[in-house]
């Protein structure tokens, strides 16, 4: 079968340079993606952490991710000079834990429970997944800077994710089609 006859038609592409942000946001919304928050230490000591649904694998050998960062964000000059940083992976049930990290607050880690990781990094607890990441290096991402990681350490649980699409939190179910 013809996988095309199934494809939606897009007789009314719009170039990209034509669009207005928004527009463009939205488009790439469409794109479900984990939920994420993402830590480090900062040099004078205080617990840095944002919520990122931009975390990414890059490769197994050697393990490296990428997440990325706006570069008008307070915490980048944080992240900027660790040496660490841990990628917590979020479950169904932990919205509110992202809009905790999400949010401006003083001190985001109010109230959170965490374990201190090599490099001094804070890992969430009850998180579905931490990877605990040397920073390898950044790259220039146009306004925002993409992070290249590689995993020292690691832990998972399992559990249903967070997921973020279309501009909302959302669960994943198994494809019913595919069964269990």
């Amino acid at each position: 079968m013809n996988a095309s006859i199934h494809a939606p038609h897009f007789d009314d592409l719009v170039a990209a340079t034509d669009s207005e942000p928004r527009a463009l946001r939205n488009l790439l919304g469409q794109f479900a993606t984990g939920v994420t928050v993402i830590t480090t230490r900062s040099v004078d000591g205080r617990n840095v952490g944002m919520t990122a649904n931009s975390f990414s694998s890059v490769s197994l050998d050697p393990p490296l991710v990428l997440w990325s960062i706006s570069r008008s964000a307070p915490s980048l000059p944080d992240f900027l000079a660790a040496s660490h940083f841990a990628i917590n992976v979020l479950g169904a049930d932990q919205h509110g834990l992202s809009g905790q990290f999400a949010r401006g607050a003083a001190d985001k880690f109010d109230g959170v429970s965490f374990r201190t990781a090599a490099g001094g990094v804070p890992v969430l607890e009850g998180v579905i997944a931490a990877l605990v990441c040397r920073n390898l290096t950044q790259y220039d991402g146009g306004d925002h800077l993409i992070f290249l990681g590689q995993i020292e350490h690691y832990r998972h649980g399992g559990g249903e994710p967070l997921v973020f699409h279309a501009g909302q939190y959302r669960v994943a179910a198994a494809h019913p089609a595919l069964g269990q």
